[in-house]
């Protein structure tokens, strides 16, 4: 059987010393196409907020229509 890892607590993520990143868009745009997960989330994401965007558009029209 294979140990058991601890998981992170809030109290050592706190300090943890890790240096903020600062990117330029160049860069983040190739850090972010370097990193598949992360662009396939981003657009699902995007994919997912559109669609919930035009379902309260429709739900705002038909309380428009009901008045």
């Amino acid at each position: 059987m294979a140990p058991v890892v601890p998981m992170p607590q809030a109290g050592t993520a706190a300090q943890a010393s890790t240096a903020p990143m600062h990117f330029g868009e160049s860069a983040f745009r190739l850090a972010l196409n370097e990193d598949a997960m992360a662009t396939e989330k981003l657009a699902e994401g995007i994919r997912q907020f559109v669609a919930d965007a035009i379902a309260l558009e429709r739900w705002i029209d038909e309380l428009k229509a009901a008045r």
